[in-house]
């Protein structure tokens, strides 16, 4: 049989990216480099594959990372050998740890070329360890009968395993030997071989694990439900089944979900991070259970309120059987989804537990603490002021992205709940502040109106990924807001080291945002009072296309409202102990 590497090289490719297509792979991001061509070519010629380019590949990761969040679908990358690999890594880590399911295809040299000094070469093999799911270096195509069979399952057991709870990354590296350049004009023509297709089934307890739990949870009376990130997104009405019935109230974080939408939210706690700092708080409302669906909350005092407390039963319920127990307090580790979990335990002969004395304490002191927030506010700028209001402003069904470190924080604060459908996401994986532009443009690629908040710093980081939203005219609306510097260092200890703390925290950077708007085809608006915030963000609206909104701000001044804030509530919530 005569040998045509051309041949091999187009029907093996393309059975991958049919088996891809098969197993709901339909969006790909792709950085342009040689040793891809095969790949790249041949997506972009497949009919049902929607294909982005990214020049950046860290910004490309990052990209694919927020298409993937925004649809809760695989979304594959595609990049070339050498260090453009390793430019994916930190989207790769973010992608492991808040379980966004990405297909990792990079291209590599011929076994031949490696280790021996060959040009961007480097040792792709497993080089993202134990932060993908699974990872295989592909074999050189072939056509064989027995090869595609090969390809074609094996891009069906990665997917497979990519979807599966929890969800990840998954990396295929794949050696080409040039030429490589496919043949295009009959890549998808020839006869399919059939697809593999993986169905993932849903964790349950059996009936008597049911009746335990169920009996258990009867017997207590001080029970709370902790609602964080990674929340499965249909869970959230059986969540409030379970409260309503067992009279437990939610302390539902902002990126749970429970915040905002029809739902019912008489149970629903929603100020607790303002309130939890009070250590009467503490001393007086000790639950007996705590249960707890997702990842931990953002809240740093609600960590520290449950560690607080020593022999009390603390379930997390997580169908993905990871070991989410930062603060080192799980007393059951119950690996099942949230609605079954919760069917499981409702009573059907059990009324709802009506206005208990538990639940009545835990409401009134949310209502106390949303008043003082209410007093607290003003017209004068600051950025708990700027969200507040931003919370207000935002549309209804509407995506809001949130950067790390004080953004995510204040909107902690100022986001209660509201009927509007406000859909809050962020990079809670690993809480990095890198490729957060990058992440809110591929969410806005779901055409819903998409808003991005950001620091000063976190803006700085990913200023190459507002390329993508130049070149693909997202809508996106920036909101930055710039108190010129690292503003959650004021709060930590070291803002005491008064000799090198602005050198080595503070990082002022003292840069003109503006020049952005020329350079990125983007809106651009200033705002140093609070009309002009108000006049900028409903100009922003009118606008399709990417705008930016620099709203200027004072860390000092930032962080004396933060703290007077949290005094007059610790000065309300003491009252109601008295």
């Amino acid at each position: 049989m005569t040998y045509n590497h051309q041949e091999d090289l187009t029907k093996y490719v393309a059975a991958f990216i049919e088996e891809m297509v098969a197993n709901g792979v339909k969006k790909v991001v792709i950085s342009p480099g040689s040793r891809s061509t095969p790949f790249a070519l041949l997506l972009a010629e497949h009919p049902e594959i929607q294909v982005f380019i990214n020049v950046d590949e860290r910004s490309a990761a990052f990209f694919a990372l927020g298409i993937a969040k925004a649809e809760n679908q695989p979304v594959a990358m595609l990049c070339t050998s050498g260090t453009a690999s390793a430019n994916y890594y930190p989207a790769i880590i973010e992608a492991k740890y808040s379980r966004v399911p990405l297909v990792v295809l990079t291209a590599d040299r011929p076994h031949e070329l490696r280790e021996v000094g060959a040009p961007q070469a480097i040792d792709q093999i497993q080089m993202y360890g134990r932060h993908v799911k699974w990872s295989i270096d592909m074999p050189l195509p072939e056509s064989s009968f027995s090869m595609l069979s090969f390809t074609k399952s094996t891009a069906s057991r990665g997917i497979g395993i990519c979807r599966e709870s929890p969800a990840g990354p998954v990396h295929f590296n794949f050696p080409f030997r040039e030429p490589l350049v496919p043949n295009l004009s009959d890549a998808y023509a020839q006869p399919s071989l059939g697809n593999v297709l993986v169905t993932g089934g849903e964790r349950i307890l059996s009936k008597q694990q049911s009746d335990i739990f169920q009996k258990r949870v009867s017997e207590k009376e001080k029970g709370l439900i902790i609602c964080g990130p990674q929340l499965e997104s249909d869970s959230i009405e059986a969540i409030l089944s379970l409260s309503e019935q067992y009279g437990f109230p939610i302390l539902a974080d902002p990126l749970s979900g429970l915040r905002s939408g029809a739902h019912r939210k008489a149970t629903v706690i929603d100020s607790y991070d303002s309130f939890l700092r009070t250590e009467v708080v503490t001393k007086s409302l000790e639950p007996d259970i705590v249960i707890r669906f997702g990842a931990m909350p953002v809240s740093k005092a609600l960590s520290l309120y449950l560690k607080h407390f020593h022999n009390l039963d603390q379930w997390v319920i997580d169908e993905g059987g990871q070991w989410l127990d930062p603060i080192g307090k799980a007393t059951e580790m119950i690996h099942c989804s949230s609605v079954s979990f919760c069917e499981s335990l409702i009573d059907d002969e059990r009324s709802e537990s009506g206005a208990s004395e538990w639940l009545e304490k835990w409401k009134s002191l949310n209502e106390r603490t949303k008043n003082c927030i209410a007093d607290s506010r003003s017209t004068d700028m600051s950025e708990g002021e700027a969200v507040g209001n931003l919370m207000e402003w935002l549309p209804d069904s509407s995506t809001l992205f949130v950067s790390n470190s004080m953004p995510i924080r204040d909107v902690d604060t100022y986001f209660l709940n509201t009927n509007k459908q406000i859909n809050v996401l962020a990079n809670r994986g690993a809480n990095g502040i890198d490729g957060v532009v990058s992440t809110a443009l591929g969410v806005s690629t779901s055409k819903k109106p998409a808003f991005l908040l950001i620091g000063d710093l976190a803006f700085f980081h990913d200023m190459n990924g507002l390329l993508a939203g130049k070149m693909y005219d997202l809508n996106l609306k920036i909101i930055v807001l710039n108190n010129n510097g690292g503003g959650i260092f004021s709060y930590l200890p070291q803002a005491k080291e008064d000799k090198h703390f602005e050198n080595l925290f503070g990082t002022p950077m003292d840069l003109e945002f503006s020049a952005l708007s020329t350079l990125y085809d983007a809106d651009y608006h200033k705002a140093i009072e609070m009309d002009e915030f108000s006049g900028a963000f409903k100009k922003s609206c009118q606008h399709s296309g990417l705008s930016i909104i620099e709203v200027v701000t004072n860390r000092i001044k930032n962080t004396e409202q933060h703290r007077n804030l949290w005094n007059l509530v610790s000065r309300e919530i003491e009252m109601e102990f008295r």
